[in-house]
């Protein structure tokens, strides 16, 4: 009991005191996360637009497709983009393995179907009365799509966050491309990782914490969004 109070205290003074290698990592997990969300949510969020405003042959079999990649360990897209990047891979010549940028796209890979899932899930939960309504008054395609995105901010907002937090929280692909390496690709939780089996417990913790402090926030966020209906 005395080892574990004594490692929160630890890892509780390295978080206040702004320990410069913990923030470094969290800070690189942020970026990396950040920047992945908006690649994803930049093709999931308009292809989610337009899977739920039309009709079209296959619908059922891309909405199976996007519940199974949702569940897709994070291992198996990390095992197919090494092959892919790796200096013997057909993509072995761009040099991304063990990069940030190798994070990104297994990251921006992850989240995508969550991200389009759940715009999909957002529009068509939208008031019934909204799509006829808008295009009784002329809206056609684009003007349609961003009227409807417009009316569904909301809970678009929350599909970006979710996929946020889910890519925050991805270990097995950052490792595997990411190699983990100090300053450069080593992320909060695969920092954990390798902090905990170096018996650096309070590093761990600290980080630990971190993550926790932001799903914290972010779901302070998201609650304030609901509450105020931006």
């Amino acid at each position: 009991m005395n080892y574990f109070a004594d490692s929160l205290a630890a890892a509780f003074q390295l978080i206040i005191s702004f320990d410069n290698d913990i923030y470094q990592i969290a800070s690189t997990s942020v970026s990396i996360s950040i920047i992945a969300v908006l690649i994803a949510a930049s093709i999931a969020v308009p292809a989610g637009i337009t899977m739920a405003l039309n009709q079209f042959t296959g619908k059922q079999f891309v909405q199976h497709l996007l519940n199974t990649l949702m569940a897709m360990p994070t291992v198996v897209i990390g095992l197919l983009l090494y092959g892919l990047f790796s200096r013997l891979g057909p993509l072995g010549s761009l040099g991304l393995l063990y990069t940030p940028t190798a994070i990104i796209i297994a990251e921006a890979i992850l989240i995508f179907p969550i991200i389009m899932n759940l715009t999909v899930v957002a529009v068509t939960s939208a008031d019934p009365r909204l799509v006829p309504t808008l295009k009784s008054l002329g809206a056609r395609s684009t003007t349609l799509a961003f009227q409807v995105a417009k009316q569904t901010r909301f809970a678009l907002f929350a599909a970006l966050i979710t996929g946020f937090g889910r890519a925050i929280g991805e270990v097995g692909a950052a490792m595997m491309l990411g190699g983990n390496i100090e300053g450069f690709t080593r992320t909060m939780t695969t920092a954990i990782a390798l902090e905990t089996s170096k018996g650096e417990f309070e590093t761990g913790l600290a980080l630990g914490l971190l993550l926790l402090l932001m799903a914290f926030a972010i779901n302070f966020i998201l609650s304030w969004f609901q509450r105020v209906k931006i």
